[in-house]
């Protein structure tokens, strides 16, 4: 299964003013079992001024390219295989955007969905979603994947929910702003995990974990940029917990708690992505079922969050969110409407408002940006 790269669209920009053009890598569903619409890896070359999206590339015939994580030299991408057991990687041409395949290794686990390089580079951490379990690999100097040398299995007592909590879940696994530590939200166990990583090799802390609200079902958490506090999205009840992060121990200590829908929605939704802007001042959360876009602003005193607005996705099921390097835009990815759709981003206020622009793009799950350099 060698993914064909297609460049019939291929849309190649002279760089200007020296510096290198940005891309934006999106990831999609494919497969008939997740009544999917997506066709591979999408690449687009970013319009810094007006946060519009051009195609560059599709990178067919690969299942279920859900996650995606660039390196920081932004020479390499690799992409979990979702309801497999294997993740990929890439070489990126910086000049133009394209994909070229790499390899494949397996991550000995079930449907791998988040995976996150050590600051190092050296090493690549994914969540086994179904696995219940935390797999290391190395990457090797040409930024191809080794085999596994390392998996560490998430136990716990399992949460209350009948359909979503029989097992760990382990949902994303990102590093601390210090590279230290990697924390890791389990849906299914309503913890939140904290390891030390040295050397390639996964720890517990000490405190091991903090234990969330019954069925809130912790997915996804944001950092604030100076380490203090940090941001939990809770997919099952749709909510967003603040913790004081204590970065030396890895150790997270619950500040609050809040709700990421209007009080007046009464409806089935559910909770999934959750950012912390450029500057630190907001929070977004996105919700699937209310498709919309939480702001909070930070109380920079105290970590704590104020809701401001919840914004309409102009599609369904909003299940990633990001904002553009720069911070002015943020962007919506409707995986069940198929679009991608822009948002100013208001640098006072926080508030979103659509730009106009919105694209195309099968079952988009996850939308990472290569950086300018001049």
């Amino acid at each position: 299964m060698t993914p064909t790269r297609v460049s019939a669209q291929t849309t190649r920009q002279t760089p200007m003013n020296g510096k290198t053009p940005m891309f934006a890598y999106v990831g999609s569903r494919t497969t008939r079992e997740r009544n999917a619409r997506g066709d591979g890896i999408s690449v687009y070359r970013v319009d810094t001024e007006t946060g519009s999206l051009v195609f560059v590339q599709l990178v067919k015939d690969l299942v279920n390219p859900s996650f995606l994580a660039l390196s920081k030299d932004g020479e390499h991408l690799y992409t979990v295989h979702g309801d497999m057991s294997d993740i990929s990687a890439f070489k990126v041409n910086r000049a133009t955007g394209e994909l070229t395949f790499l390899n494949r290794q397996s991550t000995e686990g079930k449907n791998p969905v988040y995976l996150a390089i050590d600051p190092s580079g050296r090493f690549i951490v994914v969540s086994n979603h179904i696995g219940a379990s935390l797999a290391v690999l190395p990457i090797a100097e040409d930024g191809s994947l080794k085999p596994l040398s390392q998996l560490v299995k998430l136990e716990g007592p399992i949460g209350p929910h009948r359909v979503e909590q029989k097992q760990s879940k382990p949902h994303f696994n990102p590093f601390d702003p210090t590279g230290d530590f990697v924390i890791v939200p389990d849906k299914g166990l309503d913890r939140v995990f904290s390891f030390r990583f040295r050397d390639g090799q996964l720890t517990p802390a000490n405190p091991a974990f903090v234990v969330s609200r019954e069925t809130s079902g912790p997915r996804h958490i944001a950092f604030h940029q100076k380490a203090q506090y940090a941001y939990v999205v809770n997919e099952l009840d749709s909510t967003v917990t603040t913790y004081r992060y204590e970065s030396g121990k890895g150790a997270l200590h619950p500040l609050q708690i809040l709700s990421t829908l209007p009080a007046t929605f009464t409806g089935n939704s559910r909770a999934s992505e959750i950012e912390v802007d450029r500057a630190g001042r907001f929070v977004y959360a996105s919700n699937r079922g209310y498709d919309s876009i939480a702001t909070f602003a930070i109380d920079q005193s105290t970590g704590l969050l104020t809701f401001v607005e919840s914004t309409q996705t102009n599609g369904r099921t909003p299940r990633y969110i990001t904002s553009s390097p720069d911070g002015r835009f943020m962007y919506a990815l409707n995986e069940e409407s198929d679009t991608i759709v822009a948002f100013a981003i208001d640098a006072a206020t926080g508030r979103l408002k659509p730009t106009g622009f919105s694209v195309e793009s099968g079952s988009p799950v996850c939308m990472v940006f290569s950086t300018q350099q001049a």
